[in-house]
């Protein structure tokens, strides 16, 4: 199949690209820049010049392609909510333009979304649309783009991790160089689920081809960190001093940070693994933050 993968230059989309490419798809990917395009064309991809706000450039890749990854999104956390919006019209505009056909169209949300309630497991037959976290906008989308007959299916992220980048952890870390300090919550008993990039590229892999409409599944290798070990690996490779702090001193010490700082995220892939056969390989996420360079 000919994939148009949005992304396609990121963390994850960068090890989506080659998961495609050995399995004998095509890849079309979404790239704003010339050196994004050089590297697509370095990596064996074909570059498809637009980016997330350019709606129509979205149109037009879809329309060339058999499927649709979409693992694109804005990390600016200061503007987080309005960046959740901007997914919706992302997600939707990608499902009006397979309407019609079984075109797979595969799209990103947290695993959050498949807690039912407090101290819970995150499941993939869950959707908490009550849940706090504005992603929640992206499976709306996805869920009104089902409801119309488009093949969406929807892959939660935990934390993805390497040596350079993971997830949450690396905006924190920045905090933690501005603070002087690097901080938990109460205990530090709150986890977060984690897994590596590459394990998490052969997830999106699977679930394309398995072209199933609303499945959502979890990429999951470890059901949840606590964040006192983390804070704890993060306090060593930094040189800075382990705080324990309350859930009134929080935005004291985690700044826009603190709407994650004291969730519980712990979740399961127990049937995600056994529906895509998707056994993950590791490293675990402490592994990483031990090895990288600081």
């Amino acid at each position: 199949m000919r994939i148009f993968l949005t992304g396609a230059t990121g963390f994850i989309g960068s090890a989506i690209v080659p998961e495609l490419l050995q399995a004998g798809h095509q890849v079309l990917g979404l790239t704003r820049s010339e050196s994004g395009a050089d590297a697509l064309r370095a990596a064996g991809a074909e570059p498809h010049f637009g980016n997330i706000e350019d709606l129509d450039s979205l149109r037009s890749g879809a329309e060339k392609s058999d499927g649709v990854i979409h693992c694109a999104f804005d990390h600016d956390f200061s503007n987080f909510v309005a960046n959740c919006e901007k997914d919706h019209r992302v997600i939707t505009t990608l499902g009006e333009t397979l309407h019609g056909s079984d075109r797979p169209l595969v799209i990103t949300s947290g695993v959050g979304l498949g807690i039912a309630g407090p101290g819970q497991s995150a499941k993939e037959d869950v959707c908490n649309l009550e849940h706090p976290n504005p992603r929640k906008l992206s499976e709306i989308a996805g869920n009104q783009q089902l409801d119309r007959g488009v093949n969406v299916s929807v892959v939660r992220l935990p934390q993805v991790h390497d040596t350079r980048k993971q997830g949450l952890i690396t905006p924190l870390i920045q905090i933690y160089r501005q603070k002087g300090v690097v901080a938990y919550v109460g205990e530090g008993n709150n986890r977060w689920p984690a897994a590596a990039v590459h394990d998490v590229g052969r997830l999106y892999h699977l679930a394309l081809e398995k072209k199933e409409a609303g499945k959502r599944y979890h990429a999951v290798a470890e059901e949840g960190i606590p964040a006192r070990e983390i804070a704890e690996v993060l306090a060593e490779g930094l040189k800075l001093p382990l705080l324990s702090v309350t859930p009134e001193q929080m935005p004291q010490y985690f700044d826009w940070m603190s709407m994650f700082a004291n969730l519980d995220m712990v979740s399961s892939s127990t049937w995600t693994r056994q529906y895509l056969n998707w056994t993950p390989t590791g490293p675990s996420m402490i592994e990483d933050l031990q090895a990288m360079q600081y």
